[in-house]
């Protein structure tokens, strides 16, 4: 027998419904609200979804089980499509994380990881996730990159690979290129041989992930060996990803969009020329304000700029315990439209739509529309340019994922 939910009385019910791919310019304004507007679930998947008046005379919606969104906001869940779930501890010690640097920071936690048995990997991502679905995250990314050896790094994607769809949906990303391990440090060539010969080649045969990320910074990989691993991958079928331009200008975006990466992050120091590229490429700007809020820098990533020449833009948390140590998408939303300019819709769509776009996932996640798993969060608040507004605060009532309640469980509101 299948399982019916009626989410109903929604003062906005924000679909996204538009266009097929990602939301770029004006379109991430147009947010598709329904005044009152109602969902019928089946089976996890949304069936119907308009009006409350419409769907409550439905004969499917009469043995549904009703849920009363009592004139609050209904939107999808966020889509955090770059975080890195397994870290150590955070950096209590040398907080704010600019007094050791980037690099440093890295390899501080990798450390820490190496010495991490697997089932207590997973207890760590497990305590992340909660602390996530909490703030209405509802599909997420996660990257290795703390073991920086093979053992440890194959231990982080099975661990996270355990997880996924236990209790929502998790994207493998390799970042064996996260920084050059200390093994390695005159000879950073070589780690990018060992990678490209010997890792890349398992991550396909034993589909370890479904993405390899490359940060091309300046503590970390510079252009050539960047492109090096990416050409690797892609001979192997494995999509890319590059985080760039967090310490300094370094010319990944126009290597993301040479080597055809599906996402380029961070961009703080992306250039005027970066920025035209992007508005006319495929590749998605992924922004990250929240590992430059905790750096205690001032120099965000263009956003407006990145909208106004067209590009698709994603927002993440960067979640990390030591670089970026938060799993709230909503503060991330505030420091969008604080710091970064964008729009309260803008910065919605980016947290949504366009993060799904940016992670593969799209077809199922990011935007309320019939024959997509019923992901959504409910608000406390009746307008939701209310969400970035109240900065700092928790404003989600509640949490579906495949039309299930995870946060917190019906009947205990």
């Amino acid at each position: 027998m299948s399982k019916r939910v009626l989410v109903r009385g929604a003062r906005q019910l924000v679909t996204l419904h538009g266009p097929a791919g990602p939301h770029r310019g004006g379109a991430m304004r147009d947010l598709a609200i329904i005044a009152d507007g109602a969902i019928l679930i089946e089976d996890g998947l949304i069936t119907q979804i308009g009006p409350s008046r419409r769907l409550e005379n439905l004969r499917e919606a009469r043995s549904a089980v009703e849920v009363n969104a009592a004139g609050r906001v209904v939107m999808p869940g966020f889509v955090d499509s770059h975080t890195h779930l397994i870290g150590g501890p955070p950096l209590v010690d040398d907080y704010p994380v600019a007094r050791r640097g980037y690099r440093g920071a890295v390899l501080e936690n990798v450390r820490a990881v190496r010495r991490m048995t697997k089932q207590r990997m997973t207890a760590e991502a497990r305590q992340n996730v909660r602390h996530c679905i909490r703030h209405g995250t509802t599909t997420l990314e996660s990257k290795s990159g703390y073991g920086l050896d093979e053992t440890t790094e194959r231990k982080m994607l099975r661990a996270l690979s355990s997880m996924d769809e236990k209790p929502l949906p998790i994207v493998l990303t390799y970042l064996g290129a996260h920084v050059i391990p200390p093994e390695f440090t005159e000879h950073a060539a070589d780690y990018a041989d060992w990678i490209c010969r010997h890792m890349l080649p398992q991550i396909r045969r034993r589909r370890l992930a479904n993405f390899v990320d490359v940060v091309c910074d300046a503590d970390a990989f510079p252009p050539a060996l960047a492109r090096r691993i990416l050409a690797a991958a892609a001979s192997l079928g494995l999509p890319t990803r590059i985080t760039t331009d967090q310490s300094a200008h370094s010319g990944g975006v126009r290597l993301a969009v040479e080597v055809g990466a599906i996402s380029v992050d961070h961009l703080a120091f992306a250039s005027r020329e970066d920025v035209d590229l992007l508005g006319r490429s495929a590749t998605m700007a992924t922004l990250l304000p929240g590992a430059v809020f905790h750096a205690g820098l001032s120099r965000y990533a263009p956003a407006r700029p990145l909208i106004d020449a067209g590009a698709a833009v994603a927002l993440a948390t960067d979640f990390s315990p030591a670089t970026s140590p938060t799993c709230s998408m909503p503060m991330i939303l505030s420091l969008a439209c604080t710091n970064m300019k964008m729009t309260p819709a803008e910065a919605i769509t980016a947290a949504t739509l366009n993060g799904a776009h940016a992670i593969g996932c799209a077809h199922r996640a990011g935007s309320l529309e019939v024959g997509k798993d019923a992901d959504l969060i409910m608000l406390t608040v009746p307008d939701y340019r209310e969400l970035p507004c109240r900065f700092g605060m928790n404003l989600v009532a509640m949490v579906m994922s495949r039309g299930e309640p995870l946060y917190p469980r019906l009947g205990t509101a």
